[in-house]
């Protein structure tokens, strides 16, 4: 079991709510409200998870700056008023920030067994291989 810190334990739950609003604000076609609130939550859970340094020097890199500026961007669409564009934004900037992680996450998720076999179906496996694959750089 790995520790956490109370800080880490309300960064979790953070950004717990904060993936829950962005989820129901996108059910009930994109609720300006419910994505602002799923927004902040989630930037301020992940920098209560990672730290504010870390989390700085994550969406700060040299190399990431278009994905950030494009997740960030959609931030700032949403809370301006326009959430299916800012939503785009995000999603096209969360791809990029977050590509280097989708490898370790499907090569995780084929070791778990009723998803493992689901991944591997024909259909499905083709295009699993090519996003597990991927050899980007962090």
């Amino acid at each position: 079991m790995i520790s956490l810190t109370d800080s880490q334990k309300i960064g979790m739950g953070l950004t717990g709510f904060g993936v829950f609003f962005l989820f129901f604000g996108m059910i009930l076609f994109f609720d300006k409200a419910l994505l602002a609130i799923g927004n902040i939550l989630f930037v301020a859970g992940l920098s209560f998870v990672i730290g504010l340094e870390r989390t700085f020097r994550f969406f700060f890199q040299k190399h990431k700056m278009k994905a950030t500026s494009f997740f960030l961007g959609g931030v700032l669409v949403v809370l301006i008023g326009w959430p299916i564009i800012g939503v785009v934004l995000e999603i096209y900037g969360f791809f990029l920030l977050f590509r280097g992680f989708f490898p370790v996450a499907v090569g995780f998720i084929r070791r778990i067994p009723v998803l493992g076999s689901i991944l591997n179906l024909p259909f499905i496996s083709a295009y699993v291989d090519r996003v597990g694959d991927s050899n980007t750089m962090v």
